[in-house]
């Protein structure tokens, strides 16, 4: 990525709210020179200044605070002036013009955090949980956005980053040494820490998970045969008519979603159409979008009533990394009580769509899914760092392997180094031009 840090840039950090104030912020090496125009003097540093804010001819745009950040410390690590003005949006747009006529230029999509990372400020997974905050869904995702931003996630990759250094000096150190009698990689040491690095990394990526569930909502797929009820559960859980319910087989054709929030926890629930072999062309392609939907899930939720033996086989195939929950319908027909149990990997809740028993049930199980209840220690991950950490464990895998069948040393060596170099992309350690543009050009302008 080129370097635009001698540029000063400007953009509309926030336009005017119900308070009708607005900010701009300015960033770079003109900044103490924009100040002392628009202020007529010299500005504090970290104080607000009241100022009329005028155009090159001296005519007045409009009058709010001044306030100036010497580099280093500020926001993006460089010079920073935020100004903050009030009436409307087409005053602050004139106040951004006269700004970029004193030398500035417009900021490009997240370019001030942009810088905030090549300054050292943040590191990249930092960064993404500012774009986070701003974005949270709930109450849960931005508590969950801030402990990002504050770094707990980061500082925890880290820990697992200087285990696996560590280990991987401890191979190569054995490496160099070919010649001795002794098998070094034979060392109990040696599996007794890896072993600890795979555990580590696997509590590391169960709260990643948890962590993208909290930033992005649950995403739940519900399934089963027509006429199962999947539509009602679907009404019932919006507490709306959103899908439509009748005794014809195969009327829901689509894949229907619906977003709501359960107690601050975001949730995204799919209605998909039966699932069942048909000569009816929509319908077929129903049943395609609703197997793509079980892909995408993070819950696969099967609708289905006391012959559910057979259905259980729409679970087949779906990635470990997918709840199963069975939801057993229709209890009020034959006065079943609702009650609920976890076997074989799965979920089980018995409930009535029509009448609601046993429904509460079922919405804290999906809470607890989503990450409800996680406390102080919860944060934010994105889908990348779910993938990169998932990258990580097969390469450790490959490397207890290695071990294990051999004295390849060089093998496990060089696994590590991937492992490493994979972890190292989380916080930005490594990074490409290409993972950083398409970070940032996903943030808003003047973030």
């Amino acid at each position: 990525m080129s370097d635009h840090t001698a540029e000063t840039i400007a953009a509309i950090a926030s336009a005017p709210g119900a308070a009708g104030v607005g900010v701009l912020r300015v960033s770079g090496p003109q900044v103490p020179a924009i100040a002392q125009t628009l202020l007529g003097r010299v500005p504090q540093p970290r104080h607000a200044h009241f100022a009329a804010f005028r155009d090159a001819s001296g005519a007045l745009i409009d009058r709010g605070l001044l306030l100036h950040f010497p580099a280093p410390a500020s926001y993006t690590g460089e010079h920073v002036l935020e100004l903050q003005g009030h009436g409307s949006a087409v005053l602050l747009d004139l106040l951004l013009r006269r700004v970029c006529e004193l030398g500035a230029r417009l900021a490009r999509p997240g370019e001030f955090t942009e810088r905030a990372f090549l300054n050292g400020k943040l590191d990249l997974a930092q960064a993404e949980a500012v774009a986070d905050l701003i974005a949270a869904r709930s109450q849960a995702g931005a508590r969950a956005a801030l402990q990002s931003m504050e770094g707990m996630f980061s500082r925890k990759v880290e820990a697992l980053l200087q285990a696996l250094i560590t280990l991987r000096v401890h191979i190569e150190a054995a490496i160099d040494f070919p010649e001795e009698e002794i098998d070094f990689l034979a060392d109990p040491a040696i599996s007794r820490q890896l072993e600890a690095l795979r555990v580590e990394l696997a509590e590391l990526l169960r709260e990643a998970q948890r962590g993208l569930r909290l930033n992005d909502g649950l995403r739940v797929a519900i399934i089963g045969r027509p006429n199962a009820g999947k539509s009602s559960l679907l009404n019932a859980l919006a507490g709306s008519d959103r899908a439509i319910v009748n005794a014809a087989a195969g009327t829901t054709r689509d894949v229907l979603r619906e977003n709501l929030s359960l107690d601050g926890i975001a949730l995204e629930l799919a209605d998909t159409a039966g699932l069942r072999e048909t000569d009816d062309e929509v319908e077929r392609e129903g049943v395609r979008r609703a197997h793509g939907e079980l892909a995408r899930a993070d819950v696969a939720l099967l609708v289905t009533d006391t012959n559910y033996a057979a259905d259980l086989r729409f679970f087949d195939g779906l990635s470990a990394m997918v709840e199963r929950v069975v939801l057993i319908n229709k209890i009020d027909l034959d006065h079943t009580p609702a009650r609920h149990h976890q076997c074989d990997g799965m979920h089980w809740l018995w409930a009535s769509t029509k009448t609601g028993e046993g429904l509460d049930t079922l919405r804290e199980h999906l809470k607890r899914l989503a990450g409800a209840g996680s406390g102080e220690g919860a944060f934010s991950a994105r889908r990348r760092h779910v993938l990169a950490l998932q990258q990580v464990a097969a390469q450790l895998d490959h490397t207890a392997a290695v071990l294990s069948s051999s004295s390849a040393g060089e093998l496990a060596a060089e696994e590590l180094r991937h492992a490493q170099h994979t972890l190292g992309e989380i916080t930005g350690s490594y990074s490409s031009d290409d993972l950083l543009g398409a970070i940032f050009g996903s943030f808003c302008i003047g973030k």
